[in-house]
Formats: C-alpha cells, sequence, structure tokens
C-alpha cells in the first residue's frame, strides 16, 4: 500500500500550496501586523498558531473524509463535486473583488508566546473559510478507492506547513517593506488574484470532467 501521493500529484499540490502561500488572507495579514507592532519574534509565534490550526483542519479532514469514503462512495463523489465548484467561486470572487490586505501599525507592549500562538490558532481555526477550503482542497488530491487515504490527508496537510512555512517566515521578515510595497502596487496584488482564479478554474474545472466521465 502506497503511503505517499505519486510525485505529479505531489507537484501539483505543491504549486497550489505555494500559491496560496504568497496570497494575501487573514493568517498573513494578522502575522504582518503582529511583525509590524511587536516584532518578528511575536509574528513567528503566531504563525506556530495558525500552523497548528491547519494541522487540527488536517486532522478533522482526513478521518472525516476517510469515514465518508468508506461509509459512502457516493457521498465523497459529492463532496467532491461541491468541492469544485467550491473552488470555482474562490476564483471568481478574486476576479471581482480581489486581495484584501489591510495592515495597521499599532504599538503596544508585547504580548506573550502563548498569547500570540493562541491568537494565531483561533483566527485559524475559527474561520469559516479557512475550514470550508480544507474540506475542498486536501480531497482533490486523492482518490476514493484509495486504502491509504487517511494517511495520504495527513502527509498533506503536514506537508502543506512545511511548504508554507519558509514563505510565512519570509513574509514576516520582509513584513514593512512588504505591507507598505503590496499597499503601494495594487496591480500586483492583482496579479495574484488572477493566478489565484485561473489556477484553482484550472483544479474546479479538472475535477469536473473527471467525474463526469
Amino acid at each position: 500500500m502506497d503511503l505517499l501521493p505519486n510525485l505529479p500529484t505531489l507537484l501539483a499540490f505543491t504549486a497550489a500550496s505555494l500559491l496560496l502561500a504568497v496570497t494575501p488572507g487573514p493568517d498573513m495579514t494578522l502575522s504582518i501586523s503582529r511583525a509590524l507592532a511587536q516584532g518578528r519574534g511575536p509574528a513567528l509565534y503566531v504563525v506556530v498558531g495558525t500552523s497548528t490550526g491547519i494541522l487540527i483542519h488536517t486532522l478533522l479532514v482526513a478521518f472525516g473524509i476517510s469515514a465518508l469514503i468508506t461509509a459512502s462512495p457516493t457521498a465523497f463523489f459529492i463532496l467532491k463535486t461541491g468541492g469544485a465548484a467550491y473552488l470555482l467561486w474562490l476564483a471568481i470572487q478574486a476576479i471581482r473583488f480581489g486581495s484584501n490586505l489591510s495592515i495597521e501599525r499599532v504599538e503596544g507592549a508585547k504580548s506573550s508566546a502563548l498569547a500570540n500562538i493562541s491568537t494565531g490558532l483561533w483566527v485559524n481555526l475559527l474561520n469559516p473559510k479557512v475550514i470550508i477550503f480544507f474540506m475542498t482542497f486536501l480531497p482533490q488530491f486523492v482518490t476514493a478507492g484509495d486504502p491509504a487515504v487517511t494517511e495520504k490527508l495527513i502527509f498533506l496537510g503536514v506537508y502543506f506547513i512545511v511548504v508554507c512555512s519558509p514563505v510565512n517566515v519570509i513574509v514576516i521578515l520582509l513584513a514593512d517593506r512588504l505591507a507598505g510595497w503590496l499597499q503601494a502596487n495594487p496591480k500586483v496584488l492583482r496579479g495574484i488574484d488572477y493566478t489565484f482564479a485561473g489556477v484553482f478554474s484550472v483544479f474546479a474545472m479538472k475535477i469536473f470532467l473527471t467525474q463526469a466521465r
């Protein structure tokens, strides 16, 4: 039994993960804001928190999806179809509304490591978009008949953290310059939006066409 995804799947997942890592969202906004207000250390603790949230989402998806596959392959088919539709909706939203990167420079006393980790964790766990996204994103890279689906979903979730962590660290180290530069260059943000939309439209169409056979 092969416990790891094949190379084409892993490469596609890596590309999608890197794109997600550089797309401004709540996690990036929080880490940049904390870096500007309190420094690199507190911001890195925030990333530890958000990464922990991703791990929790991964475990919930892995065991939930694997149970769903065991109970009903038809239900899994419906979930993946709905996931493809959701990815297409995200692509449309990116084009319509674009990225929302709003950074406030608020100076104040530094929070403790535990407080920053907790903040990052709860921002991630309580974001319904993250919950829905992981329920629809990870299953696109496994098949319903795979006996190692649980292990592969867990691997992909952990691998997602590994791929995105260096990007998060770079963002924090360049926070001051990056935040100002992005806000001063809206065309760059729009370029990210269109790239995001294009990649996830491809994923969505791939799922639709595969399942239509």
